[in-house]
């Protein structure tokens, strides 16, 4: 352009009178004469200020300064054409049919387009700029077409096509009338002065990637001093008309966002342009069809204001629903037109597929690939959009947009094409189906007469057929179904399906005659044939979508449906199926139909599978007509069922079908990401983007190097396929924002939001916060399930707590929370059958939940029923489901984990449970919740059990300080009922004592101690003798025994033998002869400790001198002396029946066969015969007979003499190898414990059960009898300290209480164990230590020489006042301890 017609251009941005005004719409002037044109104009500009400070003026202007070019004939009457549809389409009144051909010659003008910019634009650069004024004329009329908005409206909302950049410093005068106008559609700095016009606010989405300015000259060199920069844009835009939906696809993660300010003199204070990586999100959807999103935070987004003029700025106002998709040539003139849209493949039956006619394409493979390729791609009104899903079946096919619109074209059987067309008509040509446009469409499924949509709001639409309730209608529950042969409807027109209150889909895929649904919260939901969703009693549950009891809790998170068999796959990688299981496609042999999801069984596929679980963990499921397809995390393809037409990606003459999962390698080497599968075919898509199909003669690669996005296959040889343009993104995009939260997401937002609260301790609404997220969570078991580690749901729950913090209204508010999410989650496992290992797992999990501190002040679950519904669920799942919730619990939950996680969270709600209050008439009142009481036993039992079996946990942590406070009257009275009901009886009733796991040991010596005492009753009224002369009733309580300490055992043993029954049974006292003590317990305490001394002397022939003197074990070789252990053993069962403590060193063995506890190796005493007998069944190898020349024949010495014996038959002639040591280890045990000592033991216990018969001994573990017979040999005298009371005006202040105290302390080991003796008559602590015991310190008089005394019978300690002199404490009270004998009277 001249110098002369630069003269001509306006200094004020307006446009001169002379200047040819552009014809409508921005299309070229085609009736122009000139050869060449110069048509500009400037409506409005603002101002953007750049990171450096400098600034860009933007001004819009309708048309940039082009230089034009009298275009061919092809070209006039391409314009020509378009602007008839144009004028069409402004057509007030647009009927359906219009509204196709509209569609319809869009796609021509399209094709004509494309295939003439191809042809002439290469070579004659003013060609491409006509080219490429006509693709942006026809992208604005089919843009206007596709959201329904007329012409002349889009034209007005695009007021601003073409943007002009001037960049100045500040305060830089912007009149300059020498500044030359814009070439070859560039875009030229231009100075203007701000004129004043009405602003309107745009937004434009844009990316890192997508947004590239760079600053030349227009000879193509960097930008320096005068040079005017050019702005070049690469990839494609969407202009939002409203902030709000600009701000919600900001939020939501669905675009990257510029804001922008329109008006003539408008500045703005945006210092940059934002943008984002186009990377693939982190936090991306596990079933978001691969739609990945960029997430931007609302810091970012800041609208440009107008600073100058504040609050004066109007504003257009747009509409908020209304989103249009262009390329960034519209807006800013790029020289090079640049599609962005994917692009679509199909082949296959013409009737159903998205061809743009009826004819069939079947791609020949070994043609020419281009040729292939130009067969398969669609070219229709389809060719513009950028497709979102694609979805095809048996009569049918259908696609979504970006926009989320959805075409649809195919044989109208039933409705499932249009309901509103007739049945069986053909719509050849993809159709945009109207009926449905107030939802965005993100996913669709078609099945064989129905068809399934998904929404961006998480509900589904389905229309077409209804014969068997496949489209989960509402109403379809209040069908009145008489017979199993009833059929729903035909031609049923979009309508939501019936999920639940508060339910919305991540997924859809329909079958033949069902249809299935994935939620948000991972669980199932199936409609339609019996052999899919299950046989339902109730009538009016036909045709509603419903969860199948065996698969609720799963962690689902893929769905497949085949002809007549179905799919899951969930988050650990396992996949299930069921349905008909024709020709193995189940990957079962039999039966021909499961009625219930089976996990699939996956081979190892080398030996490095067994480390890598990606290998053997399914990633997607694709059924067919009669095969299944499988894809693995790592990229395996595995395949099952029929394979006569190849399907399974392996030469049909080779295999026609299998029941075994196999595997099909990659004929490249590659792995593979997802699968399709139809009725006889296969579509495979491979980590590269290429696409295979199956064949007669195995896979053969269909679509290579063409960026595969998607891909669908159904019905007889329909294939669709989404292609990446080149230029485009490499995944699925969607312009639309959706409300649809991943389901781990639930998960994720309980951690980040305990991370954002431990970050910010100022946030006042954390409680509610926290109740939210841990609610939601607790809610839905199947997102529970996710939880893999225990240490995980640990780690959340102590910060739950640390962030709740002292506040007892936010604890209060959390525990609420977690009270009613475990309501609401374990009743959704009600009626379900938990028969698979993913499925119980929140159980476990569950229980973490309930470790409220409720003495803290925190109210929860005060009525039970949380923990009821718990109990009730985890002992209703069947057995299968019992096994697994045994392996996760022992394999899960070390040794550290167990009690913690899963034992003590049931104790602390059994404590609350059992607590109760007695009113001022000594009547008790327990807790409402005293109902579960129960149950909650009933599983903590079945974890005793597993802990028993690995060695879990140790007793005490099942201790239960609730059932072991309640009044030892009424254990004993639940002891009494259950020892004298029947089996029956017992079976109906609870009874604590039944468990006596949950009792303390002190808890239980006093039941034992209450048995005894009513026994000795029992025995003291049976001697009650009536004379008649007197009429008196004589009673002797006491079963008498005067002593000579002289002849303690001979008398002792000859008494008890010559003693009755009766009379032994009866309250034991004890007097030594020559003393005047009155035995109070006392006495008989010092008898049994002097007893023990004698008895159990290892030396007195009674016991084997094999393992030391610390250990009495019986001496096998002792024949001649049977009845002293019986005597032993009456003295033994005296000892416990009178709660006195003996001296005794058996080892646990013994403790062991008095309870008829099973024996074992670690039994054995002497560590050498335990550590080799170990060492024997650990060995490796398999030449045991010669290493260890063993033979079952048992050598030991007796009376001097050597001694052999065969363990059995002909043992001394039978090696012991590799196959029968475990035999031999057994009975070697055996001999050693049981048979070597059988006589003697037989005798001493029936010593022992004359005195203990019937009585609950049953109730202690082998540790705890121990406990009980010698109490605790740990002595913690400060302990006792803290349990001592004082009398007779002494307190612990006391001088002479401190002097004893340091005594105590420096006393030694010996020592303290006389002065333990002297003040108790036991050597012992009893159960539960010395802390446990009542001892008294009284005052004996005051200061004297006299020595300290006694009263062992109430363990009392008489200690004169002996002042603050410790020496005289010392000798005096050493002096006492060590020549105390002998009881006497005071």
């Amino acid at each position: 352009m001249s110098s002369d017609e630069n003269s001509q251009q306006p200094t004020n941005g307006r446009e001169p009178a002379s200047a040819p005004a552009p014809p409508a719409g921005g299309a070229p002037n085609a009736s122009s004469a000139h050869t060449r044109v110069v048509v500009h104009s400037v409506h409005s500009s603002t101002q953007v200020i750049n990171n450096d400070g400098s600034s860009i003026s933007v001004q819009s202007t309708h048309s940039s300064s082009v230089e034009i070019t009298t275009p061919d004939e092809d070209i006039m009457a391409i314009e020509s054409s378009i602007e008839q549809v144009a004028a069409a389409q402004n057509s007030p009144q647009i009927t359906r049919s219009r509204f196709n051909s509209i569609s319809d010659a869009l796609g021509n003008l399209r094709s004509r387009l494309h295939e003439h910019q191809h042809r002439r634009s290469a070579n004659n650069r003013s060609h491409g700029t006509w080219i490429r004024r006509l693709s942006n004329r026809l992208h604005m009329v089919d843009a206007a077409h596709s959201s329904r908005i007329p012409l002349h409206v889009m034209e007005s909302r695009r007021s601003v096509p073409n943007l002009m950049i001037d960049r100045t410093s500040e305060g830089e005068n912007n009149n300059n009338n020498n500044e030359q106008p814009p070439r070859n559609g560039r875009l030229t700095a231009t100075q203007s002065a701000p004129t004043i016009h009405a602003a309107a606010t745009i937004f434009l989405i844009h990316s890192n990637e997508a947004a590239h300015y760079e600053e030349t000259n227009t000879d193509g060199e960097s930008a320096s001093g005068s040079s005017r920069p050019t702005l070049q844009r690469r990839r494609s835009s969407v202009l939002f008309a409203s902030r709000i939906v600009a701000n919600r696809s900001i939020m939501e993660g669905t675009s990257n966002i510029l804001l922008a300010s329109g008006g003539d003199g408008a500045n703005t204070s945006r210092r940059d342009l934002l943008g984002v990586s186009n990377g693939l999100s982190s936090t991306g959807s596990l079933r978001d069809f691969e739609m990945h999103v960029h997430p931007m935070s609302r810091s970012m987004l800041s609208p440009i204001a107008d600073t100058k003029r504040g609050s004066d700025t109007t504003t257009t106002t747009m509409s908020d629903d209304v989103s249009m998709l262009d390329n960034v040539d519209q807006l800013m003139g790029e020289d090079e037109v640049i599609d962005t849209n994917n692009k679509l493949y199909s082949w296959g039956k013409g009737q159903q597929s998205l061809h743009d006619d009826s004819d069939d394409r079947i791609p020949v493979l070994d043609q020419d690939e281009k040729r292939t390729a130009q067969l398969m791609q669609v070219s229709s009104r389809l060719d513009s959009k950028s497709i979102l899903a694609v979805a095809t079946g048996q009569h049918h096919s259908a696609c979504a947009t970006s926009q989320g619109t959805l075409y649809i074209a195919g044989k109208n059987v039933h409705g499932c094409v249009d309901p509103n067309s007739p049945d069986g008509d053909v719509i050849a040509r993809p159709t945009l189906l109207d009926s449905i446009s107030h939802i965005r469409v993100v996913q669709i499924s078609c099945g064989y007469d129905h068809t399934a949509v998904l929404s961006s709001n998480g509900s589904v639409l389905t229309w077409g057929s209804n014969v068997y309730g496949q489209l989960g209608h509402h109403g379809n529950g209040n069908q009145k179904v008489q017979s199993a042969d009833y059929k729903g409807p035909t031609n049923c027109r979009p309508t939501g399906m019936a999920l639940g209150k508060g339910r919305r889909a991540s997924s859809v895929a329909c079958g033949t005659n069902y249809t299935l649904v994935l939620t948000q919260h991972m669980s199932l939901l199936a409609c339609g044939i019996p052999s899919i969703t299950g046989h339902r009693d109730a009538s009016n549950q036909w045709g509603l979508p419903l969860e199948i009891p065996s698969l609720v809790g799963l962690p689902i998170v893929g769905i497949a449906a085949g002809d007549g068999h179905a799919a899951v796959t969930t988050f650990t990688g396992t996949a299930f199926m069921w349905g008909e299981n024709r020709n193995g496609c189940c990957a079962r042999d039999f039966p021909k139909t499961l009625t219930l999801p089976v996990p699939v069984k996956v081979p190892s596929l080398s030996p490095e599978s067994e480390s890598n679980s990606n290998d053997t963990a399914i990633q997607q499921v694709a059924c067919g007509l009669e095969h299944t397809i499988l894809v693995t995390r790592s990229g395996n393809l595995l395949v099952c069922g029929s394979n006569y037409r190849g399907q399974l990606g392996i030469e049909s003459s080779k295999l026609q079908s299998t029941s075994k999962v196999i595997q099909v390698n990659h004929p490249n080497g590659g792995t593979f990401v997802s699968a399709e599968a139809g009725n006889c075919h296969s579509l495979v898509l491979d980590s590269a983007g290429d696409l295979w199909l199956t064949t007669a003669n195995g896979l053969q690669c269909i679509l290579e190097g063409k960026s595969v996005l998607a891909i669908a296959a159904g019905g007889d040889d329909n294939c669709i396929a989404v292609v990446s343009a080149p230029c485009g993104v490499k995944s699925l995009q969607r312009q639309f924002s959706m409300d649809m939260p991943d389901s781990k997401s639930i998960f994720d937002d309980v951690d980040s939001l305990l991370e954002d609260i431990e970050s910010d301790k100022t946030n006042k609404n954390v409680g509610a916060e926290i109740a939210k997220k841990i609610e939601d969570l607790l809610r839905h078991p199947s997102v529970l399930n996710m939880i893999l580690k225990p240490m995980q749901l640990e780690s959340i729950f102590e910060r739950i707590l640390i962030c709740a913090g002292d506040d007892l209204e936010t604890r209060q508010t959390i525990a609420n929370a977690i009270e009613r999410g475990l309501k609401s989650g374990l009743e959704s496992l009600q009626g379900s059958r938990m028969i698979y290992p993913e499925a119980v797992r929140c159980l476990l999990s569950y229980i973490k939940f309930f470790d409220i501190r409720r003495n803290e002040g925190i109210v929860f679950d005060v009525r039970g029923e949380a923990i009821l519904t718990f109990c009730d669920t985890i002992l209703g799942i069947p057995f299968e489901g019992y096994r697994a919730l045994h392996d996760f619990a022992i394999k899960l939950y070390p040794r550290n984990l167990f009690a913690k996680m899963l034992v003590r969270p049931l104790l602390l709600t059994l404590n609350a449970c059992t607590k109760f209050s007695v009113d001022e008439n000594e009547v008790e009142h327990w807790e409402p919740s005293r109902k579960a009481v129960p149950v909650i036993v009933a599983v903590l039992s079945w974890f005793y059990a597993m802990s028993e079996e690995a060695n879990l946990a140790e007793p005490a942590d099942f201790y239960s300080d609730g059932v072991s406070k309640i009044h030892v009257e009424t254990l004993f009275e639940d002891l009494y009922k259950m020892k004298q009901a029947s089996s029956s009886e017992k079976s109906k009733h609870f009874y604590f004592c039944a468990h006596p796991f949950l009792l303390s040991p002190g808890c239980k010596r006093n039941l034992l101690q209450m048995e005894s005492q009513v026994e000795m009753f029992k025995a003291m009224m049976g001697d009650i003798e009536y004379k008649e002369g007197t009429n008196e009733v004589e009673v002797e309580p006491y079963y008498q025994l005067e002593i000579e300490r002289e002849h303690l055992v001979e008398q002792t043993l000859e008494k008890v033998k010559a003693a009755d029954p009766k009379d032994i049974r009866k309250r034991l006292r004890i007097s030594f002869k020559g003393e005047e003590g009155i035995d109070a317990g006392g006495v008989t305490k010092e008898f049994f400790q002097l007893l023990s001394e004698e008895l159990f002397d290892v030396h007195s022939g009674l016991w084997s001198n094999k393992y030391g003197d610390e250990i009495n074990w019986f001496n096998s070789d002792n024949t001649w002396d049977e009845k002293g252990y019986e005597l032993i053993g009456v003295l033994f069962g005296l000892a416990l029946y009178n709660s006195v403590l003996l001296d005794v060193r058996f080892p646990l063995a013994v403790y062991r066969k008095i309870l008829g506890l099973p024996l074992g190796l670690e039994d054995l005493m002497d560590e050498e015969l335990r550590r080799g007998l170990k060492q024997l069944l650990e060995y490796d190898g398999d030449d045991v007979e010669d290493i260890f020349c063993l033979s079952f024949e048992v050598t030991w010495v007796e009376m001097g003499e050597e001694r052999q014996l065969e363990l059995k038959p002909n043992g001394a002639n039978t090696p012991v190898t590799n196959d029968n040591r475990e035999e031999y280890v057994l009975r070697y045990v055996r001999w050693v414990l049981v048979d070597s000592i059988e006589s003697q033991w037989n005798t001493f216990q029936t010593g022992v059960m004359r005195i203990m018969e019937d009585s609950s001994l049953d109730l202690f573990l082998p540790e705890e009898l121990e406990l009980l017979v010698v109490g605790t040999p740990e002595l913690d005298f400060q302990a006792l300290e803290g349990n001592t009371k004082y009398e007779g005006g002494y307190d612990k202040e006391s001088d002479v209480v401190k002097n004893f105290w340091v005594f105590i302390k420096e006393a030694t080991y010996e020592d303290q164990v006389k002065l333990l003796k002297f003040a108790t008559s036991s050597t012992k602590a009893p159960i539960g230590g010395l802390g446990k015991m009542d001892f008294i310190i009284q005052r004996a008089g005051p200061d004297s020489q006299n020595l300290p005394t006694s009263h062992t019978c109430f363990n009392t300690l008489l200690l004169p006042d002996y002042g603050a002199d410790y020496e005289k404490l010392k000798a005096l009270l050493g002096r006492a301890i060590l020549e105390c004998e002998g009881f006497g009277l005071e």
